[in-house]
């Protein structure tokens, strides 16, 4: 099935598996999507009920929300927390009829998320149950109370570091450096996060910080491990920008093609890209 040729700006739909993952995979591209004029909904497929160590359940769902919601704003974009419970995600079929029914909804040209394999069973099933819709919402008697989507969006995965089963090929590089400020102030309204929980789990490269000083430095210094483009990173950079600009990005987002949806081509990256 062919990729609409639409003149409109693309719809761009990104899910993660909790509030504040896809502001760290996509913030800056969302925020340059939404400069652009495209439509752009980042939705945590779980609820982020357990993401703390001090408080849990009702209390932090709804400061997750509110995180989520200020970032949304920040960016210009839709943000939306859905009700799955955080470390219970299961791949099941009223899980994946739920996400059919929200991607026909949003009618999107561009659908991102998490690679299936990663550390994090969330991560891994909010992927695993994307991919199920990849085909599905297509067929017109599955969810027949939702009109069937008439196009095949384009499927991308977020970048990330895991080298096994195969590392992450960057087939999409953005300069988000004009936009690298209004990333970080999306993070910080994420403050349950990137303030609390990942310094005091010590497994993200996040160190407790006094100050709010010190805190959005060790932030910025965070985003700046995962941003800085590695030598593949720096090829696709230059192929799309051209030397003189690709060579001199110091921080950019990467997505990977996934082959179940539209093949994303010269052509679809200059659709779907359009900054």
């Amino acid at each position: 099935m062919p990729f609409a040729e639409d003149k409109k700006p693309p719809r761009i739909l990104a899910f993660d598996a909790h509030p504040d993952d896809c502001d760290i995979m996509a913030g800056g591209s969302a925020i340059l999507w939404a400069q652009a004029g495209c439509a752009v909904r980042f939705v945590s497929v779980t609820n982020g009920e357990v993401g703390h160590h001090q408080i849990s359940g009702k209390a932090l769902v709804e400061r997750r929300r509110a995180e989520a919601q200020a970032a949304g704003h920040l960016a210009g974009i839709e943000y939306w927390v859905l009700d799955n419970p955080d470390g219970q995600l299961m791949p099941g079929l009223e899980e994946r009829f739920a996400l059919i029914r929200l991607i026909r909804e949003f009618r999107p040209n561009l659908i991102l998320t998490h690679r299936p394999n990663d550390y994090h069973p969330d991560h891994r099933y909010t992927s695993q149950l994307v991919q199920d819709c990849s085909y599905l919402i297509n067929v017109p008697h599955i969810c027949p109370d939702s009109p069937r989507m008439d196009t095949v969006p384009v499927f991308a995965y977020f970048r990330d570091h895991f080298q096994k089963p195969i590392p992450f090929h960057p087939d999409v590089a953005i300069d988000i450096d004009p936009v690298f400020e209004t990333k970080i102030r999306m993070l910080d309204c994420h403050a349950s996060q990137v303030y609390e929980w990942l310094p005091w789990m010590d497994r993200h490269h996040l160190k407790p910080a006094e100050t709010p000083e010190l805190k959005r430095q060790e932030l910025i210094d965070f985003m700046r491990i995962s941003s800085k483009p590695d030598a593949k990173t720096k090829e696709t950079l230059i192929r799309l920008y051209g030397n003189d600009h690709g060579s001199n990005v110091i921080d950019a987002e990467c997505f990977e093609a996934c082959e179940y949806g539209a093949v994303m081509d010269a052509a679809a990256i200059r659709r779907l890209f359009p900054f």
